[in-house]
């Protein structure tokens, strides 16, 4: 009988035929032994990389030397594969020509799909123009574009000649984007200025005008879709570059490849330089062994362009499959309530095998009674994955009971830092309610608790202890290195501290509890927000909700902030009622002790909760990185919060 805890356990022959029991099998373990080979990966750190090298066919020159440790600086003076030479965009587009390996749709139903061989010639040409506009390897280009084909034909060509790719998305405000990719000083802007999201159509050319006029770097401006020409100096991707032969340009493992920003409220986005080699091997790992995507498998993740899960996305083309590009909003609004079909009907006609969303795209769902089970088969549906905030337990069963009981539901966690995950999904192993399934290959994770000592059954602080190829090269610009540092080295020397408070399972899983600088202290004990968040869930009345600390007389309250869902009122004998569940289902200590109603919850641009920067603000303070906040006018009425308007 299985355990009342465990949702779902894969097949023997599924966990036969995964590509994780396969390479197990190649390297001489047990595909039963999992902890065995997780042992291995994280103490034979050359070897283990050098086998997902070889099982993923990857393309390029490895050399002889798979990992050269440092005998003064365990983690950041480690190297990868110093003699190999490589090239992201080679891997991203081998194979047949004629296999359909990109599928592009929009919120108006409009789908096309592309080969290999179009990809390739698109590139090609693109990448000649580059070339023209006097891009050479190691010079930076820009997008500002919607998901589809166009932004992932630029970002192709770009890194195809080892020249460095950034993104923003489009609604995106000026700020916001002069901030991130001026920081790095591109030859060359992508933009697309019009574009459809929610059933709104926007035109940004007079923002993509002040953009350019912010980037003095900025020498060509390449802009696709329909519409006027946003200035005399832009010139249509279409007609950009000659239809000369397409040919890559390897680099070495550690040249920059990406850089992606930190979406945090505490200053100017922090700009992560990752290397080709690391992002390249580190999604391989990802895709192949613990997300089992086979050849010719389809996979999704819904995201904008400036999220890391846009990279990891594209990346599945690397690993033999093809790709959905989603261009609009996953839930749209219409005059009878909400349609909530768009990205199900992809599921179903394109015949999905990985769909990836967050817990706030889930919830809605739920909250709405949609019911995918119900109006599609979803038979090729393989796996779901969620990440971007921590994943409810009663939220496990939602999926089981409304998408599909036989299916992997990976909850994974990482970081745009690592651009990948620490703890991730199986193929072999059973999905435990609540629980992220397994510590990452190639990852040397641990809790550890105020005293610095591993723990398990015990939440402490996420901590990584051995080098791995997709850390971060640098920060980009002045002082770069030692910002790096300090960030994620400054607590502890040469151990990666990720920021997350975690808590191991002995079945080898684990729970993340949210962000170390969002851990409540009341009493000066540790205790995390997800506990008060899933009691709210629960709750029809509530539409969303925040909580963070704010200090008082030496301690520290609990504030939680309602918002009402539409048309619902939070009377304050319903706020009773919450805190009296949150205190049978979590403890005393999470009780809060304000409760404000509120019309709106702040949100990063990439779509994650900001309790850092309303605790902030309560406290009378600055948001420092303002721009970082999609609905930054919400925190004027959080700066009226006070302990005597509270509940």
């Amino acid at each position: 009988m299985m355990n009342k805890e465990i949702l779902w356990k894969p097949s023997a022959e599924r966990i036969r035929q995964s590509r994780l029991s396969q390479f197990a099998k190649d390297v001489g373990f047990d595909p039963n032994d999992y902890d065995a080979l997780h042992r291995w990966s994280v103490s034979d750190l050359g070897g283990f990389w050098s086998s997902v090298w070889d099982f993923c066919d990857v393309v390029g020159n490895k050399g002889d030397t798979f990992y050269v440790p440092s005998p003064t600086a365990r983690m950041t003076g480690a190297r990868f594969f110093p003699d190999a030479q490589l090239n992201l965009a080679e891997n991203m587009l081998k194979g047949p020509d004629d296999e359909v390996v990109v599928f592009t749709a929009n919120e108006s139903g409009q789908q096309a799909q592309f080969t290999r061989k179009d990809l390739r010639v698109r590139v090609a040409k693109v990448a000649d123009g580059l070339r023209q506009s006097g891009v050479q390897q190691g010079d930076r280009v820009a997008g500002v574009q919607p998901n589809n084909v166009d932004a992932l034909v630029a970002l192709l060509s770009t890194v195809s000649i080892g020249a460095v790719w950034t993104s923003c998305s489009p609604d995106f405000g000026q700020s916001a984007i002069i901030d991130r990719i001026g920081q790095v000083e591109p030859k060359v802007l992508f933009v697309e200025p019009r574009y459809q999201y929610g059933g709104k159509s926007f035109d940004i050319s007079e923002r993509i005008n002040q953009v350019v006029d912010g980037i003095p770097s900025i020498q060509t401006i390449v802009q696709s879709g329909e519409g006027e020409l946003v200035s005399d100096r832009a010139i249509r991707q279409s007609d950009y570059g000659r239809q000369e032969p397409l040919t890559y340009t390897r680099t070495p493992f550690d040249h920059p490849i990406y850089v992606l920003y930190t979406s945090g409220t505490t200053g100017a986005p922090k700009a992560i330089v990752h290397r080709v080699g690391g992002v390249l091997l580190q999604h391989l790992k990802e895709h192949v062994l613990h997300g089992d995507v086979q050849r010719n498998d389809r996979v999704m993740w819904y995201s904008n362009t400036a999220w890391m899960m846009y990279h990891w996305n594209l990346s599945a083309l690397a690993a033999g499959a093809a790709i959905v590009l989603y261009d609009g909003a996953p839930i749209l609004k219409t005059p009878d309530g909400l349609d909530s079909t768009p990205l199900w009907n992809l599921a179903s006609d394109l015949g999905l095998t990985h769909l990836g969303v967050s817990p706030k795209y889930l919830a809605t769902l739920a909250a709405e009674a949609f019911l995918p089970n119900q109006h599609y088969a979803l038979s090729s549906l393989k796996s779901l994955m969620v990440c971007g905030a921590p994943t409810l337990p009663h939220q496990f069963d939602w999926v089981y009971q409304a998408i599909k009981e036989d299916m992997m539901f990976a909850s994974i966690s990482g970081g745009t830092e690592i651009l990948g995950c620490f703890l991730i999904g199986s193929p072999v192993h059973p999905v435990y309610r609540g629980q992220l399934m397994v510590k990452a290959l190639g990852h040397s994770i641990a809790a550890l608790d105020d005293r610095d000592i591993p723990v398990i059954g015990e939440r402490g602080e996420l901590v990584c202890t051995e080098p791995f190829p997709s850390m971060p090269l640098t920060f980009w610009g002045e002082d770069g290195d030692k910002r790096y540092h300090d960030t994620y080295f400054g607590d502890r020397n040469e151990v990666w501290t990720h920021g997350d408070v975690v808590e191991f399972t002995y079945s080898g899983g684990g729970y993340v509890h949210g962000r170390s600088d969002n851990t409540l202290k009341p009493g000066g004990v540790r205790i995390g927000i997800s506990e008060i968040y899933a009691v709210c869930e629960q709750y029809k009345e509530v539409d969303d909700y925040l909580a963070f600390g704010h200090q008082h007389d030496g301690d520290e309250d609990v504030v939680l902030c309602l918002k009402p869902a539409p048309g619902e009122d939070i009377s304050k004998m319903l706020v009773a009622e919450i805190r009296n569940q949150i205190r049978q289902s979590a403890s005393p200590r999470h009780v809060p002790a304000r409760v404000h109603i509120v019309s709106d919850v702040p949100y990063t641009v990439n779509g994650k909760r900001v309790e850092g920067a309303a605790r902030t603000v309560v406290a009378g303070g600055v948001v420092k990185n303002i721009g970082s906040i999609a609905n930054q006018a919400c925190l004027e009425e959080y700066r009226q919060l006070t302990r005597e308007n509270a509940w």
